[in-house]
């Protein structure tokens, strides 16, 4: 019998699909263009063109289905969301507008922020009153319920944001307990999404989390209800921005934690490498067909962040977006991919994205109704694509039309048509160096002498050129590198990442109400891991804080360990904290006080294991298939590259640059100066030769 599990990934352009037996290490992958009106059309495509080539039926994926997806992240950046209502304390009802009053941009006398998720005339306030104690001085009324509903009738899902419910619930349960049974609509309550302190984090994370439940429960209803109809009796399995997966019902009550599923899959998959190759270092290089994200790999375990800005109006502007309080991967994305649009700007310089062909017309080459030039017909016109072998023939390109469309940038440059592709290859280069580079110094990483994995539908056709701009002295190419994230959610673990704000001073006393409140952590934790199908004796918990000094207004994160329980003793924890405070800012306060906000525990259960078979042995000196015409930097000539198909590499394998590695689904781009092996795992690993 064969253990066949099924991966989906919804990108923006494409939509990935991997068939992968376990017994036998065999994968098959899909990949079709997204269907943004209905996702479930390119899904359902995939799925059944993938199981034909598998030839295996429906009723043989016995494991659940696991799924990322930009359902989420689109909706809120497109504003194609639900009409959702938000009900907060009686005087509190302008929150979401008047925001944090912080200024992302203080001299921008014209400064643009995100409409808010829910508008103000849907904005409703209720009396009622607790403590930022957790004393509650006034209960909501059944009268006041009453009303309430009749005055919301119309809403498709409704969010509960009371003040203080972090420290106390209990009149945000009342509240969103009546309004489920009075409305009969979904309806999610803070104290559900993200209880922590802080009100309008809180409150924004809870109203996009209300506005996009309208999006993800239909799907998933359309696809379960398909996955049924068809034969599967897997469930299905959702990935989170943290990296793991929770069960479809988890995520369908929740679907804010969905924002970043298909970037954290990619770090997952990066993760897998990582150990399977010995990189304790390793930067992750996703380009698709709309955006490029990184982030880096330490110690086979990627950074995190407690919280994720979306929907931003300035895509570098921290602060012009919906700042969600989510565990997510701490990555960074941007407006770069195959699609992403060349142009000219005001200043008479040429520029690319942010903006995006997706799926539809998609760029010019696709034939579909496309104008303006393309990353992707950059990639074509300069030879390192093979318009009669985009997704290995079935979806033929358009050189013709793509160097067409060239022009009119050529012109406005004073270059021909050919010149200009190669200026739209270097400018998305530069791009994606640049913001890597930026959110590592922010950071405090250095990125050189980092190994860089590329993957994605056109990572590999630009990872050599990135890796050249940060110094990054390897560039691996996995096997199947176009779906990498799709795959990365087969190796992802099982996982929720909790938090609960309840402000004490660590010291004596403290542990008392400290495990009272981590008791409640664990069994959430344990519930959400039965329910995606984790056994019990399999559930781990890591714990974590968010402290400061006494009297200070932000906290840092620091993660103190793991167990059963909480680990270690008070004071070790205070050392923890003070250790931590002096890495980020050269010193440590040894005399004020450490006070915890944010109490915060990590469930998980490792995914089912699996093992890649060795690829056979080659004969050292592989056989290029022809040649192409081709060139990768601007002032030289086309020349001649040799062109090797990828299924006819053996482990062992070398060949040096110039050089394009074709399979179905991408492209592997090997300039000049760069030496290539191919490893027992079938990953083609490229070194800068003058290093």
């Amino acid at each position: 019998m064969s253990d066949w599990r099924l991966a989906v990934d919804i990108g923006g352009t494409f939509t990935d699909i991997v068939l992968l037996d376990a017994d036998s290490g065999r994968v098959v992958v899909e990949k079709t263009l997204t269907t943004p009106s209905a996702p479930l059309g390119g899904v359902r495509e995939g799925v059944i063109s993938a199981l034909a080539k598998a030839g295996i039926e429906p009723r043989d994926i016995t494991r659940p289905i696991v799924h990322a997806t930009t359902l989420i992240t689109n909706a809120l950046i497109e504003g194609k969301i639900g009409r959702a209502g938000l009900v907060t304390t009686r005087g509190f009802g302008d929150t979401l507008e008047i925001r944090t009053e912080h200024r992302y941009d203080m001299y921008d006398l014209q400064i643009e922020f995100p409409a808010p998720p829910i508008p103000r005339e849907l904005v409703f306030e209720i009396d009622e009153r607790v403590t930022a104690t957790g004393e509650v001085r006034q209960a909501p009324s059944e009268a006041a319920l009453d009303e309430l509903a009749e005055t919301m009738r119309g809403v498709e899902a409704v969010a509960v944001c009371l003040l203080n419910s972090y420290a106390n619930a209990d009149n945000e349960r009342v509240v969103a307990e009546g309004l489920a049974k009075r409305l009969g609509v979904p309806v999610c309550a803070s104290y559900e999404v993200t209880p922590q302190i802080r009100e309008y984090p809180r409150m924004i994370t809870t109203a996009c989390n209300a506005a996009t439940m309208p999006v993800i429960g239909p799907y998933l209803e359309e696809l379960e209800r398909w996955l049924r109809d068809s034969g599967f009796g897997a469930s299905v399995l959702m990935m989170l921005s943290n990296g793991g997966v929770v069960s479809a019902a988890d995520a369908r009550k929740v679907p804010i934690r969905l924002v970043e599923s298909g970037p954290a899959a990619g770090a997952l998959a990066g993760v897998w490498y990582s150990r399977r190759l010995g990189e304790d270092r390793l930067f992750c290089f996703d380009l698709g067909g709309t955006t490029a994200k990184s982030c880096l790999i330490e110690d086979h375990r990627p950074e995190l962040t407690n919280e994720f800005e979306v929907a931003r109006v300035y895509r570098f502007k921290k602060g012009s977006g919906y700042p969600c309080s989510v565990p997510s991967v701490d990555l960074v994305e941007i407006g770069a991919g195959g699609g992403s649009l060349a142009r000219i700007d005001d200043l008479g310089l040429l520029k690319v994205g942010p903006d995006s062909a997706g799926a539809d017309p998609g760029p010019v080459s696709y034939g579909r109704g496309g104008t303006t030039p393309a990353t992707t017909d950059a990639d074509l016109v300069m030879g390192l694509l093979d318009p009669a072998y985009f997704l290995g023939g079935e979806m033929p390109l358009d050189l013709d039309r793509a160097r067409r469309a060239f022009q009119p940038l050529a012109d406005v440059l004073e270059a021909d048509a050919d010149e200009a592709a190669v200026g739209v290859y270097e400018v998305i280069n530069q791009n994606m160096a640049a913001a890597a580079r930026m959110h590592a110094v922010e950071r405090g990483i250095d990125l050189r002498g980092v190994s860089l994995i590329a993957f994605g539908g056109a990572g590999p056709v630009h990872a050599c050129g990135v890796a050249a701009l940060l110094e990054a002295p390897r560039v691996i190419f996995p096997v199947n590198a176009s779906v990498l994230s799709a795959f990365g959610t087969l190796v992802s673990p099982v996982r929720i990442d909790l938090a609960r704000s309840m402000v004490r001073v660590l010291g004596d006393g403290v542990e008392t109400d400290r495990d009272a409140l981590l008791d409640e952590m664990r069994e959430e934790g344990r519930r959400v891991l039965a329910a995606a199908g984790a056994a019990a004796g399999d559930v781990r918990f890591r714990y974590g804080l968010d402290a400061r000094y006494a009297g200070q207004g932000n906290e840092i994160t620091v993660w103190v360990g793991e167990g059963d329980s909480w680990p270690g003793s008070t004071a070790g924890s205070a050392e923890a904290f003070h250790q931590a405070y002096e890495r980020v800012y050269g010193m440590r306060i040894p005399d004020v006080d450490v006070e915890v906000v944010t109490w915060r525990v990590a469930a998980w259960s490792d995914a089912p294991p699996f093992e890649v078979p060795a690829l056979p042995a080659g004969t050292g000196a592989p056989t290029p298939k022809g040649t192409r015409r081709a060139r990768f930097r601007r002032g030289e000539a086309p020349r001649e590259v040799p062109v090797y198909r990828r299924a006819s590499f053996g482990a062992g394998d070398r060949f040096s640059g110039p050089a394009l590695v074709e399979e179905r689904e991408t492209t592997s781009v090997i300039p000049d100066g760069w030496a290539c092996e191919v490893s027992a795992d079938g990953s083609i690993i490229a070194t800068r030769e003058d290093q």
